[in-house]
């Protein structure tokens, strides 16, 4: 009969565990990351806020995924932006505010009760204020 040590089933399971919440956060990451290049021709969907979380989440799991993304030349720039100064550039407010307007626009055109439309309106422009206090990167 063998002896199996109950210490290698605890690790064996704490390991599993680990790998798969890591995953977990690779499958978030790239959900994000898939959002964040969707929304690159799409002014609607913001790319800036799915590349901050691809980040967060790459760095819970996979340091490959998480350098390669810091390292970008296209998609890192917004992220290094935000970690070091808190910044959004002028480019990126500008096509929020874009689609902001055309989001309230569409559901002003689609009919949506009035209540949405105020909703929207209230939370939009709560989203402007902090968008347009923080400041544009420093030029290099």
């Amino acid at each position: 009969m063998q002896m199996t040590n109950p210490m290698l089933k605890r690790g064996a399971k704490l390991k599993n565990k680990r790998h798969f919440r890591r995953s977990l956060w690779a499958i978030a990451g790239g959900t994000a990351l898939l959002l964040g290049l969707i929304g690159i021709p799409l002014p609607l969907l913001p790319t800036t806020p799915f590349l901050l979380l691809a980040a967060f989440c790459f760095s819970q799991s996979s340091e490959k995924l998480h350098n390669w993304l810091m390292t970008h030349p296209k998609l890192s720039p917004p992220i290094k932006d935000w970690q070091r100064h808190g910044a959004i550039s002028f480019k990126a407010k500008f096509m929020a505010a874009i689609s902001m307007g055309a989001a309230l626009l569409i559901s002003f055109l689609l009919g949506a009760p009035l209540y949405i439309i105020l909703t929207q309106i209230v939370v939009l422009l709560c989203v402007s204020v902090f968008l347009f206090t923080r400041p544009s990167p420093p030029k290099n």
